[in-house]
């Protein structure tokens, strides 16, 4: 019980770092600058020089969670300690109460986030609800309903009309999941077998999150959900409101990673399991990246050996909805020149 609340502590914290650096340095640029200033300008350095006091709120912010990342799993990137059987290395209760204080230091920046964001949304929601939008199935975990990103959970499928067609166990996956090889990529087109390609691609990472569930887990993220809902409805189709998904997402991570530090099993030594038998046969583990459903599925040996391996990833789930967007972006742009028509605001920094 305390490795899988370590673990789950773990992917909290890679959220909270993972969600702030896609905020602060990717998409924030884009609007601060403004979409029409020299690309060279819309990076996260122009944001830093203007706005040095948000600059440093982001960049404390990714700290914390890397450094919760690095506490936890032994190294920050690519963590080491959950291992069969459990987690190799406990939490003191010291290092626990430290971290408690850093937690509450980041809920201080993420409502910070939540305010930047606000003001975000507010200028460019003509942008957001116009530009890029298209139907699409979604996909993300669920536990009855509610979000989450560990656990006990089943996947839900979201259709283009806002639907749950499909909440099925981790292990009937391949039920579900279908790859399309592309002959113009070497990255394989994800899709809802029961809808058939193309039909079925979807979308996954906070989007589709955000989607499929019916609620939050936590109240501040529940507020920030009704927020998203009331503005750009459910389903959301808009694939700019991503970055807004991912601000209510950070606000549950860090209400989350609270409630964890909080919980006297999190200091617990009993993380792992004295023994662990190899034996034959097969597992399959799906969690929620940052950036989207994780699929691991693996065959082993009667010594345990891997001898076969089906991994999908982020990456893999979106890539076809991303070619889409581009395909309907440039369309809108440079054949219906719907940048003419759409409500840019002045931009909060002039370079």
């Amino acid at each position: 019980k305390a490795a899988l609340k370590l673990r789950d502590l773990l992917l909290q914290a890679k959220t909270i770092s993972s969600h702030a650096l896609h905020f602060y340095a990717l998409a924030a640029p884009d609007f601060l600058v403004g979409p029409l200033a020299e690309p060279q300008y819309r990076n996260v350095v122009t944001v830093i020089k203007h706005l040095p006091d948000a600059g440093k709120k982001a960049i404390e912010l990714m700290k914390i969670g890397q450094e919760l990342c690095f506490l936890i799993g032994g190294k920050a990137v690519h963590p080491v300690t959950s291992v069969p059987g459990g987690q190799s290395k406990p939490m003191t209760e010291e290092e626990r109460d430290e971290q408690l204080k850093r937690i509450d230091r980041a809920m201080e920046l993420t409502k910070f986030t939540v305010d930047l964001a606000k003001k975000v949304v507010s200028d460019y929601l003509d942008v957001i609800t116009k530009l890029g939008v298209f139907d699409s199935y979604y996909i993300g975990l669920a536990k009855e309903g509610v979000h989450t990103i560990f656990g006990d959970a089943t996947v839900r499928v979201m259709s283009p009309d806002g639907k749950i067609v499909a909440d099925f166990a981790k292990k009937d996956y391949l039920n579900y999941v279908a790859e399309h090889v592309a002959p113009h990529s070497y990255a394989t087109h994800i899709f809802f077998k029961p809808a058939g390609y193309p039909e079925g691609i979807w979308r996954a990472g906070p989007l589709g999150r955000i989607n499929v569930v019916d609620r939050m887990e936590t109240p501040l993220a529940q507020e920030a959900l009704k927020e998203f809902r009331d503005a750009v409805g459910r389903p959301c189709n808009a694939t700019l409101a991503y970055n807004w998904a991912r601000i209510v997402e950070l606000v549950e991570a860090v209400e989350k990673a609270k409630m964890l530090l909080e919980d006297p099993d999190i200091v617990s030594t009993d993380v792992k399991l004295a023994d662990v038998e190899p034996k034959e046969g097969n597992g399959v583990g799906i969690v929620e990246a940052p950036r989207g459903t994780l699929i691991h599925h693996y065959w082993s040996d009667e010594k345990g050996i891997c001898t076969k391996a089906n991994l999908i990833v982020a990456t893999n789930h979106n890539i076809a909805a991303v070619e889409k967007s581009f395909l309907v972006t440039a369309k809108q742009i440079f054949e219906d020149k719907i940048h003419e028509k759409l409500k840019l605001p002045e931009p909060m920094i002039k370079t």
